[in-house]
């Protein structure tokens, strides 16, 4: 059985992950500066090798060195370090949306009331302003709204208008606009390995909702769009979550279900989710209990509080005689970890302590020249464009009749172009053509051709 190898004991003893329990999640944890991201990038790497494709964030632009030499598309919301993640308000949904805002319970439940009233109203919501227009319309039909879909405050759509105007302050509206994003992009592989998708994360370091927002939204997008493979020889896709206290910090209880879910089930889906952070108590337990695969790297305990955290670490592994697991999470050194796998039958296999394998591709960033020759990015379509493709891909989602094509600028060029040929031709054709001109004549005329342009440059 094909496994990833993780690296060696001190006595030599190879340690692996089986291929085929992969998509059974796992954790990868320890103080900055242990060996976290090297960790990341052997496994990686060596998914890729194995033909399965894998997603990761790139916080610090250190993972970028796998794209030397391993297939790796470059992804960034803000479409500055990569192709552009677009989405929709109205694909993203009401609890991705609560948790970007900070919504509280009644906030969410006027966001609902805004996604219902547009699909009901067939007037999707693309952007930003699109909510925007959507909860000021609400305000001001707040009678009929409350009549129809429940009660709706001035003080709820007033403090998601706040909530919206925070996020476009920290450019927030790029995740949002045309082309749309398919996770299926995701998927691919390159002469036989697969394809190691990287998001630019820096920036979305500074907007910690958002980043959570965004692993949340693809997360779900693989639950909803990928069929049930069960138990397969290997993953379809490898998920690496780093920082993902991130997501979990502050998160109000549902969402913590609705993650707890996802990951739950993904698994029949064929993905394993892997969780990146210092601790283990960063995340909840119910989710933590989901990952049956572990890597510990070195912790550090200053406090009292940290050594509890150490002691909860050290109790999570099945126990080995030969390993002092609480005083080896406390001395490892970098590149070391503590290492329990899933076995063949699927039990935990007692913790082994491991000197973590190097990956072959670079360790460390590539530069800003390297990373520019590597991108593709994606042509953006105009705004009034993007609307409309947008609208008709949800009226059709719907069943409704698309809308008819909006006319492209050349098109409207060419209107006029040939409104103007027939003027002249007309003109040509008339008695009075060389004669002194009228002057009421030609001033109608005038302003019949100014009227065409003014018609045809409203429909540009």
């Amino acid at each position: 059985m094909k496994t990833i190898k993780l690296g060696k004991t001190a006595d030599g003893k190879e340690i692996g992950l089986p291929l085929r329990l992969a998509n059974r999640h796992g954790l990868v944890c320890g103080a900055t500066g242990t060996g976290k991201t090297v960790s990341l990038q052997t496994m990686a790497e060596q998914f890729s090798k194995a033909g399965v494709p894998v997603f990761a964030a790139d916080i610090k632009g250190d993972l970028s060195g796998i794209a030397k030499p391993m297939p790796t598309v470059f992804w960034d919301v803000f479409g500055q370090h990569g192709q552009p993640i677009k989405t929709s308000i109205q694909e993203m949904g009401g609890l991705v949306l609560s948790n970007m805002f900070n919504a509280n319970p009644t906030q969410s439940g006027t966001i609902e009331i805004a996604l219902k009233r547009a699909r009901d109203q067939h007037d999707y919501m693309l952007g930003l302003d699109d909510l925007r227009w959507q909860l000021q319309d609400m305000g001001e039909e707040r009678e009929t709204v409350c009549s129809t879909y429940g009660n709706v405050t001035a003080s709820s759509i007033n403090a998601i208008q706040r909530n919206i105007m925070a996020l476009e302050s920290q450019d927030g509206g790029a995740l949002f606009g045309e082309p749309p994003f398919d996770i299926e992009q995701f998927m691919q592989t390159t002469d036989g390995l697969g394809n190691i998708n990287l998001l630019h994360a820096d920036q979305l370091m500074h907007t910690p909702k958002l980043y959570g927002a965004i692993i949340f939204w693809l997360l779900n997008e693989l639950l909803k769009r990928l069929p049930e493979v069960g138990d397969a020889d290997k993953p379809k896709l490898v998920f690496f979550f780093d920082e993902a206290h991130l997501l979990f910090r502050d998160a109000p209880k549902h969402l913590i279900e609705a993650v707890e879910r996802v990951v739950r089930l993904i698994r029949s889906k064929g993905v394993g989710v892997y969780f990146v952070t210092q601790s283990p108590s960063d995340v909840p337990d119910r989710i933590l209990a989901q990952l049956g695969n572990r890597i510990q790297h070195a912790l550090r305990a200053y406090t009292p509080k940290e050594q509890r955290l150490v002691k909860a670490a050290a109790s999570a592994f099945r126990p080995n005689p030969d390993i002092d697991v609480q005083a080896s999470v406390l001395e490892m050194g970098v590149g070391e970890a503590l290492v329990s796998t899933l076995l063949d039958d699927g039990v935990p296999m007692p913790v082994e302590r491991v000197k973590m394998n190097l990956p072959t591709s670079q360790v460390g960033p590539i530069t800003a020249d390297e990373r520019k020759a590597m991108l593709k990015l994606s042509v953006d379509v105009g705004m009034e464009q993007a609307h409309f493709n947008f609208r008709n891909r949800m009226r059709v989602k719907d069943n409704l009749k698309p809308l008819e094509p909006i006319q492209d600028e050349e098109k409207h060029s060419a209107d006029v172009d040939e409104v103007l040929a027939q003027f002249e031709a007309e003109i040509r054709k008339s008695p009075d053509v060389g004669k002194p001109s009228n002057n009421l004549r030609d001033g109608l005329i005038m302003l019949v051709v100014a009227g065409l342009l003014f018609w045809l440059a409203q429909l540009v």
